[in-house]
């Protein structure tokens, strides 16, 4: 089982996840309303935000959903039963997943690149910016993996150690 203060930071992480999702989520209603509009406090005020649709969506949902899997994750750890290095390794492969598939999304929705493919593929963008985003995007390729299948590995090892039901 993961520790407490993992597991608090787990809780930590993913309401920091669910924050920058909120952010970009602003970000995305003033794209799609081509201004900042707040009534009573401002209305209509123009502005540019670079992207599109489907990026923006990315970016808000990647870290709603992030954000609550490592909430989820330090919420059913006490059924997780992994030895010190197993834990370690679910940890902070977590933690890369989580973070580094969320704040790529938003940059690419910031800078209306995609990261799926090095040089830019058939995407528009700017290609310097879209090869370092691509870049960012392996580790937490292969860090969502390692958690997953620790996570699925932890959890049945701790359904081994229960009684058989009477």
């Amino acid at each position: 089982m993961l520790s407490e203060k993992r597991r608090t930071l787990l809780v930590l992480n993913g309401v920091g996840l669910l924050i920058s999702s909120a952010l970009a989520g602003w970000l995305y209603f003033f794209f799609l309303l081509g201004a900042l509009d707040l009534w009573p406090l401002f209305t209509d005020i123009p502005i540019e935000i670079g992207g599109d649709r489907r990026a923006w969506n990315m970016a808000h949902l990647e870290g709603i959903t992030n954000g609550l899997i490592l909430i989820a994750l330090a919420a059913v750890a006490p059924f997780v039963r992994l030895g010190p290095k197993g834990q370690t390794w679910l940890f902070w492969s977590s933690l890369t997943y989580a973070w580094l598939f969320t704040l790529p999304a938003i940059a690419n929705a910031i800078f209306g690149t995609r990261g799926l493919e090095f040089g830019g593929g058939p995407f528009p963008g700017d290609v310097t910016i879209n090869n370092i985003i691509y870049l960012f995007g392996w580790p937490p390729i292969v860090a969502v993996h390692i958690g997953f299948g620790l996570f699925a590995w932890g959890a049945w090892q701790h359904y081994k150690t229960l009684g058989k039901p009477s």
